[in-house]
């Protein structure tokens, strides 16, 4: 398993980056690997998009990921299910935590978030010393230059405030609903056939 930004956090960023927004699937978006998908974009720029899906759970869970590492779990977390971060590089392990702990490659996303894809939060997690506030996600989702905007221009996916509520304290099967709701969107309201003729 390896341990690695996709992509340069640190890039020169417009004033329209979409870095830490929630990017949310609408009903009419047809690929299968992001139905009802709630994507927390960690990077925008020009060079391309790259994001953690945060509602996407896996078959693995936090202890099959500390023993492959041979970490023993003091965390009393490791039946957690690891999320299915996205379809590119599920190989590559990336972890989505509140600010305030630094760890070896944490990148500040936004006020609240940090992103963090070195082994030393791995062991940390798993020694139940925290971060308390965290996702761990296998894969990315990852869009090249101006894809993305494409996408977003043909309603395939709504931008919202991301709100840590909703990526650490919302049960992952309500973060699609409950991320469009908090901003007065009613999903299940929207045709799935809006954009097609």
């Amino acid at each position: 398993m390896h341990y690695k930004h996709p992509v340069n956090l640190d890039s020169d960023l417009t004033h329209n980056s979409l870095r830490g927004q929630f990017l949310i699937a609408m009903p009419g978006l047809e690929d299968p690997r992001f139905r009802h998908a709630v994507t927390f974009i960690c990077e925008h720029s020009t060079e391309g998009t790259m994001g953690i899906v945060i509602n996407a759970p896996s078959r693995i869970t936090w202890r099959e990921v500390f023993s492959q590492m041979q970490l023993d779990d003091a965390s009393l977390r490791g039946q957690e299910p690891v999320l299915v971060g996205g379809p590119v590089a599920q190989e590559q392990g990336f972890v989505l935590h509140g600010r305030g702990m630094q760890f070896a490659s944490t990148a500040e996303v936004s006020d609240d978030i940090s992103l963090t894809a070195s082994k030393d939060i791995i062991e940390s997690l798993a020694a139940g010393r925290g971060p308390d506030d965290v996702l761990l996600a296998l894969g990315y989702a990852g869009w090249g230059p101006g894809q993305l905007e494409q996408e977003i221009a043909e309603n395939s996916w709504l931008t919202l405030p991301a709100e840590p509520e909703i990526l650490f304290a919302t049960p992952m099967e309500k973060r699609w609903h409950t991320a469009a709701a908090r901003h007065g969107i009613d999903l299940s309201g929207i045709s799935s056939q809006s954009g097609h003729a």
